[in-house]
């Protein structure tokens, strides 16, 4: 049956230049423990490349195709993983761009249009070296490239390049060590790796196209360091949204954290912007972490259940828990996930990602921006730490319940704003800044388990409530309940000890120098 949705297939590879003259490449037997390497005859390929007409997915080394001929003919979406790893997506051959593709470049693309912008046509001659057991250790092979640069109407403008080089992509289940004993083969050969990373890269730079380079100025003032932090979480907020996209491990909870930052730094340096900018953006990145939250918070708590249920004995299981769990679990994940989704689509989402760029681009620094790094910034660290001290002393100073934990949960927002600035002054104030964020991040945890307790037993109070509702036993709920208060309760005396290292002086003093 034909291929319908999008796959992902894990690609680890290295590229080759060959030496002046060579038009195959050498010997490869036994190499990586290779017992066979067999030719797998010549492919004719044709692929389109399609990007923004000012080239946003080459900029961020994400690569988009239409390819016939091969094995995997269809549209193929590269995105980066690692130096030489990339996910491709494929998708079945159609005329358009398919509409999954479409939607995990949309952070980078926004509204602009994807086009076609070169066309390689390319002839390979491929082996493919076996193991023991007839394991398939790699595909090496030799490219011929011919490249067109096209215009507006898809058309060559008569701009072309051509070359040959060679390609060692890892098997499915081979590890690492193939392609480094693959790679010294080749280099004995007179092989070097390839300056460009991909062949569209090699193309368009080859055909007359400029592809935009990033932020290179080193920063200087105090404002210039929060900017580059600022630079920073919003390239990771831009890159993790194709992961949330694909329902990644841990990429709601990292875009989230990305989210956050942004904001905390936007805030506790806010008296260096002009607030008319960055309050806006504050407020709409606390939407965006709000929403995020949504299907990461559920996450967390469903496994946290799980696992406070799989932990208890038999004996003390009465009625069908893991069952009204599980139905609860669906419930909530479908409307969360699909919400999810629906943000990331939304005119506002993409409207932020503009507003961020602006941001960047321009950014509308006070006075204070402008002042030496080191001490602007520590006083911002220790000003943020100051109101970590006034909330927890706060919080603790009220008897145990219902307002003394939402003292807490301010508590925890504090230290993590604290930590955020340390984390943002870190390239300046080294050590003691890194000690303090670590020391920071101890509070929070603390602070954070207490109030993942808090919600988990307002959630096992509703699930006994459903559960008796429906003629079953509410014991288990009752228990877990009850778990959940002593380990609140155990939480809050371990904050004192937390604390007191996290306060140490001498940690602050150092901030200073």
């Amino acid at each position: 049956m034909a291929r319908t949705e999008p796959e992902t297939v894990r690609e680890t590879e290295r590229k080759y230049t060959l030496p002046p003259g060579a038009v195959a490449l050498p010997d490869l037997a036994g190499a990586g423990g290779a017992v066979a390497v067999l030719p797998q005859g010549r492919t004719e390929l044709d692929a389109v490349y399609h990007d923004t007409a000012d080239l946003r997915l080459a900029a961020a080394s994400v690569t988009l195709r239409r390819r016939t001929g091969g094995a995997d003919a269809g549209w193929h979406l590269k995105l980066p993983v690692a130096a030489g790893v990339r996910d491709e997506i494929r998708a079945p051959l159609s005329e358009t761009v398919p509409d999954a593709l479409v939607r995990l470049v949309r952070s980078r693309t926004r509204d602009a249009p994807l086009v076609p912008v070169v066309r390689l046509r390319s002839t390979r001659a491929a082996s493919r070296l076996y193991g023991a057991g007839n394991a398939l250790l790699a595909e090496v092979s030799v490219d011929t490239v011919r490249a067109a640069r096209l215009g507006a109407d898809s058309a060559p403008t008569g701009a072309t390049a051509a070359w040959t080089e060679a390609e060692a992509e890892l098997g499915p289940e081979a590890g690492p060590a193939v392609l480094d004993a693959l790679d010294a083969r080749l280099r004995a050969a007179g092989l070097r790796p390839a300056r460009y990373g991909s062949k569209q890269a090699r193309a368009l730079a080859e055909t007359g196209f400029v592809v935009a380079a990033g932020e290179e100025r080193p920063p200087v003032t105090a404002g210039d360091h929060v900017v580059a932090y600022a630079r920073a979480q919003t390239a990771a907020l831009v890159a993790l949204d194709p992961a949330v996209r694909r329902d990644l491990p841990d990429a709601v909870h990292q875009m989230r954290v990305a989210s956050r930052r942004l904001r905390s730094a936007l805030r506790t340096y806010r008296s260096w912007f002009d607030r008319a900018v960055t309050e806006p953006l504050g407020e709409e990145l606390r939407w965006l972490a709000a929403e995020l939250g949504v299907d990461r918070d559920h996450e967390v708590l469903s496994a946290r259940l799980a696992a406070r249920i799989d932990a208890l004995p038999g004996p003390l299981l009465t009625g069908p828990v893991r069952a009204r769990l599980g139905a609860w679990h669906t419930e909530h994940r479908t409307g969360s996930r699909a919400r999810t989704l629906a943000v990331l689509d939304s005119a506002r989402y993409l409207a932020l990602l503009d507003a961020l760029d602006a941001f960047l681009a321009a950014p509308p620094a006070g006075p204070g921006a402008g002042a030496a790094p080191a001490e602007a910034l520590a006083g911002r660290v220790l000003a943020a730490y100051g109101r970590v001290k006034d909330r927890i002393e706060d919080a603790t100073a009220l008897a145990p319940g219902p307002a003394r934990d939402l003292a807490l949960h301010s508590a925890r927002k504090a230290a993590k704003r604290a930590r955020y600035a340390a984390e943002a002054a870190r390239p300046v104030l080294g050590g003691p800044a890194g000690r303090f964020a670590r020391r920071m991040k101890d509070v929070q945890t603390v602070l954070g388990e207490h109030q993942d307790s808090v919600v988990a037993r307002e959630t096992l109070r509703d699930l006994a409530r459903a559960a008796h509702a429906a003629g079953e036993s509410a014991f288990t709920w009752g228990l877990l309940y009850g778990e959940e208060a002593a380990r609140g309760e155990r939480l809050e005396r371990e904050l004192p000890r937390v604390w007191m290292k996290a306060a140490d002086r001498r940690i602050r003093a150092a901030l200073n120098g």
